[in-house]
């Protein structure tokens, strides 16, 4: 069910319009009868699965990294150069 409220009103108990939103029902905002916004209830996020990379770590990835990959890491470009573009 789709209700419609003024904003002196949503300002005023807004508290409650969340309460009735959170449970499901679908506000409009109008001012001057015109509608302005639409609040509706958000979708809980989805539980996010663990270990979706294929694979395994191996003991040299906890290795710490040499002089050379530190400078690397450390003094390279932000972005690497693009594919069809030549390393300055």
């Amino acid at each position: 069910m789709v209700t419609t409220i003024n904003v002196h009103e949503a300002k005023t108990h807004l508290s409650r319009i969340l309460d009735r939103v959170k449970a499901g029902e679908t506000m409009i905002l109008a001012k001057n009868g015109k509608p302005y916004a639409q609040l509706s209830p958000v979708e809980p996020p989805k539980p996010r699965e663990l270990g979706f990379v294929k694979g395994e770590l191996t003991d040299a990835f906890f290795e710490p990294m040499s002089e050379e990959e530190l400078a690397e890491w450390y003094d390279g470009p932000v972005f690497p150069p693009e594919m069809d573009e030549p390393a300055s």
